[in-house]
């Protein structure tokens, strides 16, 4: 529904996480027995967790971790651990940076060259120890990175831009052709950012395994702020899910959507899955776990740019093993550990049996969800209203 927002222009109402709320089912399931598994391509993850390609995130050791407890972390080819072999003091660097100068001593620490040898070294850093290996680029790196980790054993390639279309206008450079791209390549490979149903079904059209959807949304991230663009996640992901649905019924194949960005707690991921969803790409929630990489800093994927910074370094804190992140005991009251439970406990709730079925929740509109009836613990800060 749009609504007139000035003379003979309209605009389209839109919803983010903290304005919908999820309808109890009629029938309920024990959370031990519903399934969270997640399709990429020909790979099944057991749980829906991705680890976003951000470098206060996801290093080898971190991408080993999480592949250990069923998820997959993504690991940023763009990033500090293929400009540096010694990344150890790098990170130190930015960590102890003053807010003030954070942003500019990224952006000087990225201008080292990236080291292509380095990308094939981190993958079999991580590729020894067992676990299914991700790695991500930017559009114009495609061709050439995706080879180099291909032939290193990778097993997941990610494409990723703040925003990604099939029809990229470009003169300057050579624009990937992502349907050849992706047919050439021999793993599965994931799109993105997109937020609208016309480029998801144009980027699931090229042969992606999944396509990542969200622009702005995440904790680090500032392109909201600096280009003005963007849709809230929950309507984003149901206009792109929306496409998967049209595509699948079409062609009978099933491009998975991953929600990247926006979601601090247990409750927004599992709102992410019901509005379409399959799996969720988290960032700062795995940033602040003992594991990740940052000594308990965050920053985004496009701080580095030279000219426009889309990005900032955050402080997130470490608050726990990321198996208490993932898995608990949860020692927290904000619902940022144990996401797993979560998810389970409310496809139990709603009586979903598997991801499926969790997308297809009723969901009402609720701006006051989250302070309803909260009268002492937002007077006291507590829980949901920290």
């Amino acid at each position: 529904m749009s609504v007139f927002i000035g003379k003979d222009r309209k605009a389209r109402r839109s919803y983010g996480f903290d304005e919908i709320a999820l309808v109890p089912g009629d029938v309920t399931i024990n959370p031990e027995e519903v399934d969270i598994s997640m399709p990429l391509g020909k790979m099944t993850l057991p749980i829906p967790f991705l680890a976003s390609a951000m470098d206060g995130v996801v290093d080898p050791k971190f991408a080993v971790a999480m592949g250990k407890l069923g998820g997959l972390a993504v690991l940023n080819l763009e990033g500090i651990y293929v400009r540096y072999d010694d990344y150890e003091t790098i990170l130190d660097e930015i960590s102890k940076a003053s807010p003030e100068k954070a942003t500019q001593l990224v952006q000087k620490l990225y201008v080292k060259p990236i080291n292509e040898k380095l990308i094939a070294k981190r993958i079999r850093e991580i590729k020894k120890a067992k676990v299914p290996c991700a790695v991500s680029a930017i559009p114009q790196r495609a061709e050439r990175f995706g080879k180099i980790a291909e032939e290193a054993g990778a097993d997941v390639f990610v494409v990723q831009s703040t925003v990604t279309t099939v029809r990229h206008i470009a003169k300057a450079y050579q624009v990937v052709d992502f349907k050849k791209f992706c047919k050439k390549m021999k793993i599965p490979v994931v799109l993105g950012n997109c937020v609208t149903y016309k480029v998801a079904l144009e980027l699931a059209e090229t042969g992606a395994a999944a396509l990542l959807v969200g622009i702005g949304p995440g904790s680090a991230c500032t392109t909201r702020g600096v280009l003005g663009i963007g849709v809230p996640q929950v309507t984003a992901i149901a206009d792109c899910t929306a496409a998967r649905e049209y595509y699948y019924k079409k062609t009978g194949k099933y491009v998975s959507i991953i929600a990247d960005g926006g979601m601090s707690t247990g409750g927004d991921i599992c709102k992410s899955i019901a509005s379409g969803a399959d799996g969720v790409m988290v960032g700062s929630a795995f940033a602040r776990t003992k594991e990740a990489p940052g000594r308990g800093f965050h920053w985004g994927m496009a701080t580095p740019h030279a000219n426009l910074p889309r990005g900032t370094r955050i402080h997130v804190g470490t608050t726990g093993s990321l198996e208490e992140i993932l898995y608990g005991p949860a020692r927290l009251d904000d619902g940022t550990q144990n996401l797993v439970g979560a998810l389970r406990t409310s496809m139990g709730n709603v009586g979903a049996k598997n991801i499926r079925e969790m997308q297809l929740t009723e969901i009402v509109i609720a701006p006051a969800i989250k302070t309803e009836g909260k009268l002492f613990q937002s007077a006291q800060k507590l829980g949901m209203c920290k």
